[in-house]
């Protein structure tokens, strides 16, 4: 399993303000993001969740949260903490050991060079294995120490805001893929080996 975080981050690691972006709708970003999560689970604080309620990201939802016990979504499963919801996401992509459980002569051939459509997810990896972490801010501080990778917005320009995404050490990050769009950039970091 991969856990990456995906956020739109203002050049002063502002996130929101009272519980939405702060800068003017960009499209680009949102059509990116919803199809990177589209078909794998993610990982949300109960605001979050009870934010996106009529559009629900990704294909199951699990909601960390210590104020209520279930929520009215069957995608959705509630639990308490970040041990809990990495249990929840590993057996969502059956990550028991999948690594120990498959070798290269099961898996399916994957013919790359004859897609010249650039992959959304890092080279290498299966996006069947990618578990998205989506926020909010106490969230994206939670699971910070266990990602192995994030999906950054880099948002052109500071905006004044209530909640920022967590600082990180560049020196154990490593931008993989960063592609240009208008208002943003968009840089797939990875963890270097720890």
């Amino acid at each position: 399993m991969r856990l990456v975080s995906v956020a739109a981050v203002a050049e002063n690691r502002v996130i929101g303000r009272d519980g939405e972006v702060p800068w003017p709708h960009i499209e680009a970003d949102v059509r990116q993001y919803r199809e990177r999560v589209a078909g794998s689970p993610v990982i949300l604080g109960r605001r979050t969740f009870d934010s996106m309620r009529g559009d629900l990201p990704g294909s199951r939802q699990i909601v960390v949260s210590r104020s209520v016990d279930a929520v009215d979504v069957p995608t959705a499963t509630v639990v308490s903490g970040v041990d809990e919801a990495i249990d929840a996401a590993r057996e969502l992509v059956g990550d028991d050991a999948r690594g120990a459980a498959t070798t290269a002569a099961d898996a399916e051939p994957v013919a790359a060079e004859a897609d010249p459509t650039p992959p959304s997810e890092p080279v290498g990896d299966d996006p069947d294995d990618f578990v998205y972490v989506l926020g909010g801010g106490g969230i994206y501080e939670l699971f910070q120490p266990h990602l192995d990778g994030m999906a950054l917005s880099h948002v052109d320009g500071g905006y004044e805001g209530d909640t920022y995404y967590p600082e990180w050490d560049e020196d154990e990050w490593e931008v993989a893929k960063e592609t240009a769009y208008d208002r943003f950039t968009l840089r797939e970091w990875v963890r270097r080996a720890r």
